[in-house]
């Protein structure tokens, strides 16, 4: 948002504290944040790489396999290969390779750049004094950048999803689903698991989310909290996949990402899936007091 609007949106709020603080007013500044992140032509591009993944999969393993099938067994386990060995029987099943390539990289990823530019990118562009001239309050500011953060999430990891859908029903056959156990279920009902699989990524990724928002106020740099954002993520990821290190990978934000395969269980398995929800609850509650008390004692300058 430049300059002129951001001055034009304070100009549009109640110039009173009890005006401020009425719910409907925190949902229209939620709903322009929204709406401001999602024209901007860096959020296309994301989510313009994110669809294609999807697509790329499906088209390679359209031409590796000439569209035949390789039998009717279900997945044994794994979240990334045993997917991917079915999506020629079913193209339902690249919804879940799509997640599991592009969960540990492209998705928190995405969230990165835009979780690392919430606060940064508005204090280097000099518009973070004009969000905070009317009496909204750094607490409420913060929890609207969180909150559109998190919409990102969701939007990003249904954009994954319903590409990987299309796709796969272009590209393959589509039908009854055989879940992880083995048990056949109706593709109705593999569409709500589909779906209910979309939201746990999304959920998975709100501990990220809080820490990029958390390096956000430590940075007047949008491009450098980014940076830092995205090489977290990548120092993670390294430290979860060193054996060595097995007693510190439970508490990596990153370490129950997979657990989502655990939906297409017939019942669902929610051991590592709870486990997974309680880390990212952890994490969102430590960085996001983190970021609240770097964020209301910052000097903002800009």
């Amino acid at each position: 948002m430049s300059q002129a609007e951001k001055s034009q949106a304070v100009r549009a709020r109640p110039s009173d504290p009890q005006g401020s603080r009425n719910p409907l007013w925190t949902l229209g500044l939620l709903r322009s944040e929204i709406t401001t992140l999602l024209r901007r032509h860096r959020t296309y591009a994301l989510l313009g790489v994110l669809a294609a993944v999807p697509v790329l999969i499906g088209i390679a393993v359209r031409i590796e396999t000439g569209g035949g099938g390789g039998g009717e067994g279900g997945p044994d386990g794994g979240a990334g290969p045993a997917f991917l060995a079915q999506v020629t029987n079913n193209g339902y099943f690249l919804v879940f390779a799509a997640l599991a390539a592009t969960l540990p990289v492209f998705l928190p990823m995405a969230v990165g750049v835009v979780a690392g530019d919430a606060i940064a990118g508005e204090a280097n562009s000099g518009t973070l004094r004009y969000l905070l001239v009317a009496p909204a309050g750094r607490t409420r500011l913060l929890l609207v950048k969180y909150a559109s953060v998190l919409v990102f999430c969701l939007i990003a990891t249904l954009v994954v999803a319903v590409s990987a859908l299309a796709a796969g029903a272009l590209l393959f056959p589509v039908g009854d689903v055989t879940t992880i156990s083995g048990t056949r279920i109706g593709f109705g009902e593999g569409l709500v698991r589909a779906g209910l699989t979309a939201l746990v990524v999304a959920v998975s990724l709100t501990g990220f989310a809080a820490i990029g928002l958390f390096v956000s106020t430590l940075t007047g740099s949008g491009i450098g909290a980014m940076a830092a954002t995205v090489g977290l993520l990548v120092t993670v990821q390294i430290l979860d996949s060193i054996p060595q290190l097995s007693g510190v990978h439970p508490y990596l934000f990153a370490h129950y990402w997979m657990s989502f395969a655990d939906v297409l269980r017939e019942p669902v398995h929610w051991d590592d899936l709870s486990k997974n929800f309680q880390l990212q609850g952890l994490y969102v509650a430590v960085f996001g007091s983190a970021a609240w008390a770097r964020f209301t004692a910052k000097d903002i300058t800009a």
